[in-house]
């Protein structure tokens, strides 16, 4: 597999091989140095703050958000880590591919790490907003003593996805090549054969994930209005899930603007049977990391203890946003019940019901 049947060149190698003579001001140590600093000790604080908020919780829904969040975290700590490391390095030693790695093991693990942990956020950012959509509109279909190992298995079911999707080239499925500047491995962006399959896979993986996320949480967003317009006792039960909210559609926000420009200009360039310039594949590179780079600080700034400190005079355990504008909450109330017949409210009023049943009983 790892080589050509005419000139017994490695496959990595074959449709283009270093070195190459790219000097464009985007490949630079500068660039690609800052970008893995910045990332890994973002993530690193991230994960230290997740830490010291999983052991304070004593929310059961939160906790299982925080275990998706540390997985996030790792996640992209580990791909800034391997793929930063290998290119910070070729940007330092400038080596030559073919000399380091003749039978394309090193580019073949390179390829498939930027296949991992590209599609590792994305898979995890669909997950996590399928939790919280069964979290806030069925609140009772998950079982309250479900343990945290669940919550553990899901996060290494979207990394075994991941991992298998990267392994694909590695079976004929599509094929890793180097790509100009030299410093990266990626795979063959191309309209034939396998090479399209794979790429098709990637982009269309990537955007129904995006498309997932972005579905379920406007329901859950909308169904969690409609919950904090009611009463203050249900509203002081919520805090915790609208932070949660707000964090996964900050989440969600920064993946499709990252993401969406390299997916697409993925499923363009195959679909049009048309040639790029490597300068784009290599900016919209650049920008899908910037969501590795974000993604930490959701979790650092958008926390109500950091909220409290930057605006102290809004109440947020009662959800002053709502009580400060009263014809707002109205108007708000008054759409989400002509709109949506949630689950949540039928649940109130079965509860209503009943206790007027028991009511009556004990009367008798």
């Amino acid at each position: 597999m790892n080589t050509s049947d005419t000139n017994n060149t490695p496959q990595c190698y074959s449709i283009r091989s270093p070195p190459f003579n790219y000097t464009h001001p985007i490949n630079s140590v500068y660039f690609s140095s800052i970008f893995s600093a910045l990332g890994i000790t973002s993530n690193l604080i991230a994960f230290i703050v997740l830490i010291k908020s999983f052991r304070r919780t004593h929310n059961r829904s939160r906790s299982f958000f925080l275990i998706f969040l540390g997985g996030l975290v790792i996640t992209d700590f580990m791909g800034l880590l391997v793929t930063g490391s290998i290119v910070v390095s070729f940007h330092l030693t400038h080596f030559n591919w073919r000399q380091v790695d003749p039978n394309c093991h090193f580019c073949n693990f390179m390829g498939m790490s930027m296949v991992f942990y590209g599609l590792c956020p994305l898979l995890l950012s669909a997950t996590m907003a399928v939790e919280r959509f069964t979290g806030i509109t069925r609140p009772f279909a998950r079982s309250t003593n479900m343990p945290k190992s669940r919550t553990v298995s899901m996060v290494l079911m979207v990394w075994l996805v991941a991992g298998c999707i990267a392994l694909l080239p590695l079976t004929g499925i599509g094929s890793y090549h180097i790509q100009i500047p030299g410093s990266w491995c990626f795979f063959n962006i191309s309209w034939n054969g396998s090479d399209m399959v794979f790429s098709l896979l990637f982009s269309l993986v990537g955007l129904i994930s995006i498309a997932v996320s972005f579905l379920l949480n406007t329901v859950s967003v909308v169904t969690l209005i409609k919950v904090c317009c009611g009463q203050d006792r249900t509203q002081r039960r919520r805090d915790h899930e609208v932070e949660m909210m707000v964090q996964l559609i900050l989440i969600m926000i920064i993946a499709s603007i990252s993401w969406c420009p390299l997916l697409v200009f993925i499923a363009q360039t195959v679909l049009a049977r048309k040639g790029f310039q490597s300068v784009y594949l290599l900016l919209y590179i650049r920008f899908a990391t910037w969501n590795q780079i974000l993604d930490p600080w959701v979790y650092i700034l958008f926390r109500r203890a950091v909220l409290k400190r930057v605006y102290p005079r809004l109440d947020w355990s009662r959800g002053s946003i709502m009580t400060l504008y009263p014809s707002f909450q109205n108007t708000i109330r008054r759409f989400t019940r002509s709109s949506l017949g949630s689950n949540l409210g039928s649940d109130e009023t079965g509860e209503t019901e009943m206790s007027n049943v028991t009511a009556s009983i004990f009367k008798k």
